[in-house]
């Protein structure tokens, strides 16, 4: 029996009388790594961060172990802690060296003791390949390596789930690989993961479930053999054959 971590019911989000996300429902189990797909505008990036409550959900329940975390009374930053979001455009702070971003939240949120965090930091900034660059500032950092930052960041706090939203998108392409590379091992150790993102080989050979999104609802989920094998709706099926195409 799978472990449900997140559940995501009848969501919606108006942004005045333009409804991006219509009616979702969906769950995630410990130890899945979730790929949302779909055409730019369709809803994929609002609800990560209605999910990561970024964003108030216009109606709708988030359910996160067992509490509705879309109840205004949830202390964001707490659930935040365990529900950790890396970001398009890498959100580190600048005035910070790459040691200090890492640490930074453990000390704020976590009220992790200095050493503590230094090590928590050092272990997952190895883990990514950068650990070698732990006094740089972000501007001297490429795309990749940011990103690469961002994630030790985020796994530093320790999430039982980690959303990632575009996290390839603001690379060169020759950066792309190693940041997909960070993650696809991330899968591997069965870090929970919902990522958003147009790296259909990534969705197609790293997933356990797909979701393809269309119009603010999500229109098809399934494995990804299921999905890019053997897609049962036609949107699904034109949308896909544009990155066959390509």
């Amino acid at each position: 029996m799978s472990e449900q971590i997140l559940e995501v019911k009848h969501l919606s989000k108006n942004f005045g009388k333009n409804q991006v996300l219509k009616d979702i429902d969906f769950t995630v189990n410990k130890g899945d790594t979730i790929s949302i797909i779909g055409a730019s505008g369709s809803g994929k990036s609002t609800l990560l961060r209605c999910i990561n409550l970024l964003e108030t959900p216009t109606a709708g329940e988030i359910w996160y172990r067992g509490k509705n975390v879309a109840d205004r009374k949830v202390k964001a930053h707490e659930y935040r802690s365990h529900v950790g979001m890396v970001f398009q455009s890498f959100n580190l702070f600048n005035n910070l060296t790459v040691l200090e971003n890492c640490i930074v939240g453990q000390r704020k949120v976590l009220k992790k003791s200095k050493q503590e965090a230094k090590e928590t930091a050092m272990y997952y900034l190895d883990k990514v390949g950068m650990a070698p660059y732990i006094n740089a500032r972000p501007r001297q950092l490429s795309g990749g390596q940011k990103q690469r930052v961002a994630i030790a960041r985020a796994l530093a706090m320790n999430p039982e789930v980690l959303l990632f939203d575009e996290p390839t998108s603001a690379l060169d392409p020759e950066m792309v690989g190693e940041v997909l590379a960070v993650m696809q091992q991330l899968a591997q150790e069965g870090m929970t993961m919902l990522v958003v993102t147009h790296e259909m080989a990534f969705a197609r050979d790293v997933s356990s479930r797909v979701v393809y999104m269309n119009d603010g609802v999500i229109c098809e989920q399934g494995s990804p053999a299921d999905v890019f094998g053997n897609p049962q709706k036609q949107e699904t099926k034109d949308f896909l054959a544009r990155f066959r195409n390509t």
